[in-house]
């Protein structure tokens, strides 16, 4: 939870009316020039596409900083990759491509396991299902998409995160935002974290269920949700609902947050509510055998009614899945649009998850999988200890290898950003909308395919950026070596 210091407040607050106050000086003046030369770029009669603060706050923030996201890269998203370099000569309005990298330690992707780079294993596999198969169905999985693959996988993810069936999605956050909509509607009523994933809350909207939201990650006020739309029912007619559905992370993406799971689950039963856990950072990533926040937490799987995750993070490839009882999977295969119109995963993206997932649970005939799940709890408590000597604002709990590091101020994002990126370590900066208006922030993510080495370097570049710019919210620890040495004396 994050608890923003006043003085912290006042001055973003005040970088942000700056920044607005002289961007609209800006724009009445280009109005006042546009309006003095000829009408030759006028729309014809069309009305502008983009209004209002959203484009103003692309023109004049966003595309100030812009060159501090979407980085491309020139190399698989490993422990260290291929930064491409960019330019601009107009104010970074548009940024143009060299031909030379950057070689930048990785602390941006959601590559946990490391099985995004090339593996002994899953990689000899991915490419023989390419001859076999091709990179695409190039058809939906109802009609010539399916294939023993995805069969496999479908029962291989079943078994691995503890329910009776599974079913496969081509794409993470078509998984939430086509499947809530599948699953209720109209008279029914989702009660959502307040910081879920924007794919849950669109998924939500497009249901055309009443949405009401929960104080983020809190069992008690969730409880007193749920008892008063019990006890009012639907707006006007004040019947009972069709169904209500509780939707929750196991690890929130832009805190690093773990769910209170089993409080959760504890309240949903006690008022008969079904539970919906979007595992898309957790699977694979946390708990002793990589199977998520149910093994963490110590909750019975089947206590969940429906468990998504994605292929994105922990097993190297893409798409997305709902784990649930066979009635509700089948329910999904005849009335879900994006498994009865959208193409198939592809074929050695299949074989990628897997391979990884036989990796991870050893029968590969090795105890690989063993030894990246204990390197990446260690390198992710190992990592938040350190920044938070340091002094840093971290949010986020032990064993996430999610790790946000609090910048509040609008203009810390790109020098924090730039100047880890000039020393060579590749970092993620989020802001609004993704974040808060006044909770911007660095978004550190550890992977197992990281050395001691790697997490010394991360550390020592964030800590002089941190220096530098001025993000050393809380006083850093005293050395230990110091602390024992004045001991001596």
């Amino acid at each position: 939870m994050v608890r923003l210091p006043y003085l912290t407040a006042l001055t973003t607050l005040f970088s942000y009316g700056l920044l607005f106050a002289f961007g609209q000086l800006r724009d009445f003046f280009r109005k006042l020039i546009d309006w003095s030369r000829s009408k030759s770029k006028d729309l014809k009669g069309y009305a502008p596409i983009c209004l209002g603060l959203e484009d103003f706050y692309t023109r004049r923030l966003y595309l100030r900083i812009q060159d501090c996201f979407s980085r491309p890269i020139a190399s698989a998203p490993d422990a260290w990759i291929d930064v491409v370099e960019r330019y601009s000569n107009d104010n970074n309005k548009t940024l143009h491509r060299t031909s030379n990298t950057t070689k930048c330690l990785n602390l941006g992707s959601y590559n946990y396991l490391g099985f995004a780079a090339a593996d002994e294993y899953c990689t000899p596999r991915v490419i023989d299902s390419l001859k076999r198969y091709s990179p695409s169905t190039c058809s939906v999985r109802v009609d010539g998409g399916t294939t023993n693959l995805h069969t496999e996988l479908e029962e291989l993810v079943a078994r691995f995160v503890g329910k009776p069936a599974a079913i496969l999605f081509g794409m993470g956050y078509v998984t939430n935002s086509a499947i809530i909509p599948a699953l209720i509607g109209k008279g029914g009523l989702i009660i959502s974290d307040s910081l879920n994933h924007n794919s849950i809350v669109n998924g939500a909207r497009g249901s055309g269920a009443a949405v009401r939201v929960f104080q983020h990650n809190s069992p008690s006020h969730l409880e007193d949700v749920l008892r008063e739309q019990i006890a009012e029912g639907q707006p006007r007619t004040h019947r009972p609902w069709k169904k209500i559905i509780v939707i929750v992370e196991g690890i929130y993406s832009m805190e690093g947050e773990l769910c209170k799971l089993p409080e959760i689950i504890a309240v949903c039963k006690k008022y008969k509510a079904y539970t919906y856990l979007d595992e898309a950072h957790s699977i694979g990533a946390i708990g002793k055998s990589g199977r998520g926040v149910c093994e963490l937490l110590g909750v019975d799987p089947a206590d969940v009614d429906i468990m998504m995750g994605t292929f994105t993070k922990s097993f190297g490839s893409c798409g997305g899945y709902i784990a649930a009882s066979k009635e509700i999977i089948q329910y999904l295969k005849y009335t879900c649009p994006a498994h009865l119109y959208a193409t198939s995963m592809s074929p050695p993206a299949v074989q990628q998850v897997i391979s990884a997932i036989k990796v991870i649970l050893g029968e590969d005939g090795s105890n690989r999988g063993a030894q990246k799940l204990a390197r990446i709890r260690e390198n992710s408590n190992f990592f938040r200890s350190e920044l938070q000597k340091m002094g840093f604002e971290v949010l986020g709990d032990n064993d996430s290898p999610v790790m946000p590091i609090m910048l509040y101020n609008p203009a810390k994002i790109p020098a924090f950003s730039r100047e880890c990126l000039r020393q060579n370590v590749a970092v993620v900066t989020v802001a609004f909308p993704a974040t808060p208006l006044l909770l911007a922030r660095a978004r550190i993510c550890i992977s197992a395919s990281h050395s001691k080495e790697d997490l010394m370097k991360g550390l020592e570049v964030i800590s002089k950026v941190g220096d530098l710019v001025g993000i050393k919210y809380f006083p850093a620890e005293p050395p230990k070596h110091a602390e024992q040495e004045k001991k001596n004396l």
